[in-house]
């Protein structure tokens, strides 16, 4: 079996791995990102909302607050500047009955402490004015809620990896790995077998995170958090939808529940709902389109019947399970693990996509933290 070595190896082309590979090969980094599938984006990162988040709903100082406000900001001025295809369009948060009214008042505050203070406060006349077709008591209008095109956010990403001299490889699955002294030893499946050695590892596998971490030797158990799958479908419209911004219900449990989004081309899609599944699955059925339409008719009693069609399914890397409050980002570095150049991310779910760029200086950070230790140590030598 071949052997070969490089500086750093992330795992995983979703938009996180991408956004953490142009941010170390940026900085003078030999990186290597070790992709399982054929494509960038083949699962979490390609089967969302393609919503720019606001950082609404997250706990005050929560890393989900904190990197989805900054990557909000600076993913806007990213697209800007690297022709990415978005649109500022905004979103209405909205309750449908009287029980959900006081929640609003919940949400602005939560927002406010995150420091999203542009949400404005809508009655039921105001509402019907910007959406004629909606049906709402009151709710909340976020002018800094987006879309994008997450698959040429991605190849942007992808592309300045490149130009600063990062390699990405498909088809190259991680099967298991261990530690070494100066580093780590990895174990690549796929068509051509190889061993390979590096000085630093991100794992940022998505769903597959905790599992590739189980398969490294050396990491430690307690380290490594459970996970969890929780499948969403999304339903498409057929025809024009009446509606020029985002539509949300107040949030429910384990998500934002069954939403109205549009893409950049101004087609409306419905969901995410919530599964809770025990492997990897992206069928839709298309019978649980039936309750999609009590659910969307709460705020649009128009939605005509059989308006609906399947679209596509996709997979929350949850690291809390049903019935639990939901949990952080983990962006787990050695002062967690004891590992110098390890960065395990957990539960990068949404507004992971968001917070992309944040959540790449923060890798960055951790990572620093060893070529500062092996500095410190090589004076004190």
């Amino acid at each position: 079996m071949s052997e070969a070595a490089v500086e750093c190896v992330v795992v995983g082309a979703g938009v996180v791995g991408l956004a953490v590979a142009r941010a170390l090969a940026k900085a003078g980094i030999e990186v290597m990102v070790l992709e399982r599938e054929y494509g960038i984006g083949f699962e979490t990162s390609s089967r969302n909302s393609e919503v720019i988040h606001a950082g609404i709903y997250y706990p005050k100082d929560s890393l989900k607050a904190l990197t989805c406000v900054e990557g909000k900001r600076r993913l806007y001025a990213y697209c800007a500047a690297h022709g990415v295809p978005h649109k500022r369009l905004g979103k209405l948060i909205v309750a449908c009955s009287e029980e959900e009214l006081p929640l609003l008042d919940g949400i602005r505050a939560r927002a406010a402490a995150n420091g999203v203070e542009d949400l404005v406060a809508l009655d039921a006349r105001e509402l019907r004015r910007l959406e004629p077709a909606l049906a709402a008591l009151g709710g909340l209008l976020s002018p800094s809620t987006g879309i994008i095109d997450s698959h040429a956010l991605m190849l942007a990403y992808q592309g300045e990896a490149e130009a600063a001299g990062a390699m990405v490889v498909f088809r190259a699955p991680v099967e298991g790995g261990a530690l070494r002294k100066d580093g780590f030893m990895l174990e690549i499946g796929g068509a051509e077998p190889m061993r390979l050695a590096c000085r630093m590892l991100v794992n940022s596998a998505g769903l597959y995170a905790p599992a590739l971490a189980r398969r490294i030797a050396g990491i430690p158990a307690a380290s490594i958090p459970r996970d969890y799958l929780c499948r969403g479908v999304y339903f498409t419209l057929s025809g024009k939808a009446p509606f020029s911004r985002l539509i949300y219900p107040v949030p429910e449990k384990a998500g934002l529940g069954v939403h109205l989004t549009l893409d950049l081309a101004g087609q409306a899609r419905f969901g995410p709902d919530v599964e809770w599944i025990d492997r990897v699955d992206y069928t839709v059925d298309p019978r649980r389109g039936d309750g999609f339409y009590a659910a969307i008719r709460r705020y649009w009693p128009g939605l005509p019947d059989g308006a609906l069609q399947p679209g596509y399914a996709g997979i929350r890397p949850k690291i809390t399970g049903p019935g639990e409050a939901a949990g952080d980002f983990v962006v787990q570095g050695p002062q967690a693990h004891g590992i110098p150049g390890l960065v395990n991310l957990y539960g990068i779910e949404s507004p992971g996509l968001t917070a992309s760029l944040a959540l790449a200086d923060r890798v960055l950070a951790c990572l620093a933290e060893r070529e500062s230790a092996l500095a410190g140590a090589a004076g004190a030598g």
